[in-house]
């Protein structure tokens, strides 16, 4: 019979294990997205939803193109730095990840007409088309720590909630063995210090991008009317490495062989959405603008891959059924799996105040309930699986994730051909019960630029701290024993914005 030890070391099969399967944390992911646009969207915090004449202002309220005066082009690249401290078990791992991005690209048609033709109401109009980035995953994080076996811990795991893929994988790297009737054998003793190393690193990578198609037009330049379809283009990556090492030497362990292991776990997620926009700004006075609009949900067919592998070294040799071993590989084969994934519908209103040459102050206030986020089906690229049964995953999102709302304010000065821009953004926490932990986020946001004729040059830096909350592992006992990953994680985007009117 194979060491019982080895089995032990089996029940950490179960931290980072995020199996294959879609569950509330997809449709979190993918439905908590961000403002996005050029530089001087960046700038003002991306309160754009009143304001207009900004290819930014599309992802808000499309009605703002028909402010437009004159055709632009721009794009905007940017450098993204996540710097994250990740707290486990009492230790802090830190780690960073820097990314260039195009944050946005994109061009509108305007055609008004003359200020003395009178022919019709309608002023004029514009086409918009643009790419923004509205989500970026990259991120980088790491912890380890010395975990106590004997309370509470990740050797439980399995014997509360056994994997059949962690299983096989355990046993096909002769960590674990069966009984007579084919039962994993329950873990027992860890070793004679009754500690374990334990350590993962984590790699994000991806982003979600959104194609826009927009028109606005201009009524009596008083009521501006404006509607948009979006495509969104979803690509997530995450590579999970969990370690674990029995820190005691061969001579301490019993006789045991354990030395460490390595697990391996990839989830690569691709898809495509669609979505539509219309919205209005109405100017009651030439200094105020209000603006109101609605989004629908997004709806998306996603293809999810998860693959897996684990590797395992022993102090000494083993022998099971007369062989020799000093280690032990596995892995499973990629598997692929389509759902659709039904985002929560947003709804912004928003008012500015124009200066005169002087600026302006802009502010927005957005409402999403990610509790009606959904997750399905796509029957039409799982021809061969079998349904899976999304009831479960869409009770968790009703029952874990509420509605927030989402404010952001900006201002812009101008002086000659010179602009300076500052805002802030509030984004709500999307969970229902927020009193443990508090997920929302804030933007700090600055910006400065110069305009001329035909060619506008800006640059806007964004700063903020968000708080993130992991779980390794769920040991599914009562009283609960499931630890938490507490993340911060710094991210500073500076973005700069080329641009021609014509």
């Amino acid at each position: 019979m194979k060491n019982l030890k080895y089995y032990l070391a089996a029940a950490l099969l179960g931290p980072a294990s995020y199996g294959f399967a879609q569950n509330q944390d997809d449709a979190l992911r993918f439905s908590r997205t961000q403002f996005g646009g050029p530089a001087r969207t960046l700038g003002i915090g991306g309160a754009t939803s009143a304001l207009g004449a900004d290819l930014g202002g599309v992802l808000t309220n499309p009605a703002g193109l028909g402010l437009f005066q004159r055709s632009e082009f721009s794009i905007s690249p940017g450098l993204r730095n996540s710097s994250t401290d990740a707290t486990a078990f009492g230790s802090t791992g830190t780690d960073s990840r820097g990314s260039l991005l195009l944050n946005n690209v994109g061009v509108a048609f305007s055609k008004r007409r003359a200020d003395d033709d009178n022919f019709s109401p309608w002023r004029g109009g514009t086409f918009s088309v643009s790419l923004t980035r509205i989500n970026d995953f990259n991120q980088n994080l790491r912890y380890s720590a010395q975990v106590d076996t004997t309370q509470g811990n990740i050797f439980q795991r399995l014997k509360y909630d056994q994997n059949t893929t962690l299983d096989a994988l355990a046993y096909e790297a002769l960590l674990t063995e069966r009984d007579n009737i084919g039962t994993y054998i329950p873990p027992r003793d860890f070793g004679r210090t009754n500690q374990l190393t334990q350590g993962e690193t984590i790699q994000n990578r991806g982003g979600q991008t959104q194609f826009d198609f927009g028109y606005g037009a201009s009524y009596r330049d008083k009521l501006y009317l404006g509607g948009a379809i979006g495509i969104v283009s979803t690509r997530y990556n995450s590579v999970s490495t969990l370690t674990a090492v029995d820190p005691a030497p061969p001579s301490n362990q019993r006789g045991t062989a354990f030395g460490s292991l390595n697990l391996r776990e990839e989830l690569d997620v691709r898809g495509t959405g669609i979505n539509a926009r219309i919205g209005v700004i109405y100017r009651p006075l030439d200094v105020v603008r209000v603006g109101i609009s609605v989004q629908t949900p997004t709806y998306s067919q996603l293809t999810e891959t998860f693959s897996s592998s684990l590797d395992v070294t022993y102090d000494s040799p083993i022998t099971v059924d007369g062989r020799t071993y000093t280690s032990g590989q596995a892995s499973v084969d990629p598997q692929e799996r389509a759902y659709t994934l039904t985002s929560p519908f947003r709804a912004t209103g928003g008012a500015a105040v124009v200066l005169g040459k002087n600026g302006f102050l802009s502010a927005d206030a957005e409402y999403v309930n990610y509790g009606q986020a959904r997750l399905g089906n796509d029957d039409t690229n799982n021809a061969n699986n079998a349904p899976i049964d999304f009831g479960p995953a869409n009770d968790a999102v009703r029952r874990l994730y509420g509605s927030a709302v989402n404010l952001r304010v900006g201002g812009e000065f101008r002086y000659d051909i010179f602009r300076l821009r500052a805002g802030f953004a509030h984004y709500g926490d999307p969970y229902e019960n927020n009193s443990r932990f508090d997920r929302s986020q804030n933007f700090y946001t600055a910006g400065a630029g110069l305009r001329q004729n035909s060619f506008f040059l800006d640059v806007a830096g964004m700063y903020t701290r968000v708080r993130q909350f992991y779980t390794p592992y769920v040991i599914p006992a009562e009283p609960p024993q499931t630890p938490v990953v507490d993340v911060n994680d710094t991210r500073i985007n500076v973005t700069v914005t080329a641009g021609l009117v014509f």
